[in-house]
């Protein structure tokens, strides 16, 4: 699905996917003020478009023509706890970013980047003249501000990049001049790029200095102070809250931090109930091919809905814009359908990359011992992978659209295992109460098994309120693990407490995603279901962390073959062979038959979303991926209504 490219690469006056560069002169002679903005600018608190610019602009190719400045992009966000879905709509800002057909990475906020034969050295060029939100440089002292106070520093550092490591040692910035640093790794780091391209991956471009010193105590002698005035019990913690890397919803809060990004937030999520107002980003760097400041659209006007059927609700009644996360399920399809017409808008295609519809995850790291050790039996995960009537789920939820298989590659790509795909897929509930007979064989008077504690063997799957296909799938799981003797249980809530319970959490017991990736580069980018690796493994939230923080107090050391397994995951990022990486992701896909990390439905089929009839610029086909932040690479600064 993505291409490889690692190669010099010095954009001067090229078309490439989709954007190119000019020279100064070519877009400045043509480069019409914002009507939004005009104001602002007639009354001398803002300088004129020209010197808001960077010398070198990015100049954006629209995917269907030119269009106009102005108007609002109605939107919607679901539920308290949702906030990650902003990086699809106005975050996705990377150095280096995956092009709109995700069959490579292009120049992005970097103005080039180089990198050497091995892979061991990248260098990356800024843009002269690019600056934040609020006017102020962006520059290499904003890259190694992140590096000092963020990702070499002990007591800030919330989580080491594991990309940005090879061989255990993590890459050494060298700043060269304003707009230049390049990062050196001791051997081959052959995804470095790729990584950066990733959505939410590239924290170079979301740390401003200038706004995030004055919170450490290195910089500022009062941040203490601060922190005491924000609540908070030392300057580390404020700094955490402010930095945002670990948590979007705070991030995405703050409508005080400078952005990059093509809008920046008036009205934060949370700090109103009802509204978010994005509004554009004056110093925003790209232009359109008539010289035209991007973006298009003046403001992001998002509506704040409690729940996925309000927000079903407003598209009928035309009051998004473009919209597919939350609503835009097979239950939901028909009656979408036929409100096209009334809600002035048409359909466009996801091409779905998610390794399943939905992946049980059992807490292999729980701190209850007993569950624990049972959830950790080999054979008890295989039997409830048998007790799921996975046919019944696909035609009851998805219509029919699907077969049974588990998280996996999609058959046809080049590493496709088809062990991996189907073992433990078949329907077959005596198989599943024989094996769980052997492992635990008495049962209390309701006929629930009971565990070696002599309590009742039981599960509950904690899951995001928002995922109503989860819900649906689990309304006719539930039963199915009842009867082979397992007292599996639903606790639905909502994201923000999902996010809380589960992703930063130890004692759930467990829950169910998706996403992931089904074939390609995009598999050994986002391997989550094959190797514990970062903290969308759910089921073994220590184990990954014991991959990126060994030494942190909260990582758990996993077994022998999950070593062996991350190793390989190590050596996979060490390489910059083509040839070598297939190899190697092959055995972690073999491997990751073996351990049985978790257990899937199907994988899916293509999906929908809706888009208002005088949308202009959305592709009508694109890849569905949260790695590929679904529709960031396909550029919302270029979208706009005729």
């Amino acid at each position: 699905m993505v291409r490889i490219n690692r190669r010099k690469f010095v954009l001067a006056g090229s078309a490439v996917a989709g954007s190119f560069m000019l020279p100064g002169w070519a877009w400045a002679q043509s480069t019409p003020e914002s009507g939004f903005l005009q104001a602002q600018v007639d009354a001398g608190t803002l300088p004129g478009v020209a010197e808001r610019l960077p010398v070198n602009p990015l100049v954006i190719t629209p995917f269907e023509r030119p269009g106009q400045q102005g108007g609002d992009w109605n939107h919607a966000l679901v539920g308290g706890g949702s906030l990650s879905m902003l990086v699809r709509y106005q975050g996705y800002e990377p150095l280096v970013r995956f092009d709109p057909e995700w069959n490579g990475i292009i120049e992005n906020v970097a103005e080039s980047y180089e990198v050497n034969d091995d892979a061991t050295e990248y260098t990356i060029r800024l843009r002269e003249g690019h600056k934040w939100s609020d006017g102020h440089p962006y520059t290499t002292e904003d890259i190694q501000f992140w590096y000092d106070a963020y990702f070499t520093d002990a007591e800030t550092s919330l989580g080491r990049q594991g990309f940005w490591y090879a061989d255990g040692e993590p890459g050494r910035l060298e700043v060269i001049d304003a707009q230049t640093f390049k990062v050196v790794f001791a051997s081959p780091n052959g995804f470095f790029l790729q990584q950066l391209a990733w959505a939410q991956q590239d924290q170079l471009t979301r740390c401003p200095k200038h706004y995030l010193e004055q919170f450490h105590i290195r910089y500022n002698p009062d941040a203490d102070k601060l922190a005491q005035e924000a609540g908070m019990e030392s300057w580390i913690a404020l700094f955490q809250r402010e930095v945002g890397f670990q948590d979007d919803n705070t991030f995405f809060q703050n409508s005080r931090r400078p952005t990059l990004n093509a809008w920046v937030f008036d009205s934060a999520p949370g700090e109103s109930t009802e509204l978010a107002i994005a509004t554009r980003n004056p110093y925003y760097f790209k232009v359109d091919t008539e010289g035209t400041q991007l973006p298009y659209f003046d403001r992001v006007v998002y509506q704040m809905v409690a729940d996925p059927e309000v927000l079903l609700l407003k598209t009928l009644q035309g009051e998004i814009d473009i919209m597919d996360q939350y609503i835009a399920t097979p239950a939901n399809r028909p009656t979408l359908f036929d409100g096209q017409e009334s809600g002035d808008y048409h359909f466009y295609t996801l091409k779905e990359t998610a390794a399943n519809v939905m992946a049980f995850q059992l807490n292999l790291n729980h701190v209850d011992e007993t569950k624990r050790e049972l959830f950790n039996t080999l054979e008890f995960r295989h039997a409830l992978s048998l007790a799921v009537d996975r046919q019944a789920l696909i035609d009851a939820v998805f219509i029919g659209q699907g077969s049974p298989a588990q998280a996996s590659i999609r058959e046809g790509d080049p590493l496709y295992n088809e062990r991996l795909a189907k073992e433990f897929t078949e329907f077959d509930p005596a198989r599943a109460n024989e094996m769980l007979d052997a492992i635990i064989p008495e049962r209390d008077g309701e006929g629930y098994r009971l565990d070696k504690d002599g309590r009742r063997v039981t599960i509950i799957f904690e899951i995001d309120q928002t995922r109503t296909t989860f819900l649906d799938m689990f309304e006719l799981a539930i039963p199915m693990f009842q009867q082979v003797g397992i007292d599996a249980q639903m606790r639905t809530m909502d994201r923000s407490l999902w996010e809380t319970r589960v992703r930063h959490g130890r004692e759930y017991d467990a829950t169910a995603h998706q996403f992931g990736a089904n074939s390609g580069l995009a598999a050994m980018l986002d391997a989550r279901f094959y190797v514990p690796i970062n903290n969308n493994c759910f089921y073994a939230q220590g184990w990954a962390l014991y991959y990126t923080q060994p030494d942190n107090p909260d990582a758990v050391e996993p077994p022998e073959a999950v070593k062996a397994q991350q190793q390989l995951y190590r050596d996979l990022n060490a390489t910059g062979d083509q040839a070598r990486q297939q190899e190697i992701m092959a055995q972690i896909l073999e491997n990751a038959a073996d351990l049985f990390f978790t257990f899937g439905v199907s994988l899916p089929a293509d999906g929908y979303g809706i888009v208002k009839n005088n949308v202009v610029n959305l592709m009508p086909e694109m890849p569905n991926s949260f790695g590929w932040p679904t529709p960031g690479p396909a550029r919302p600064e270029q979208f706009f209504k005729s």
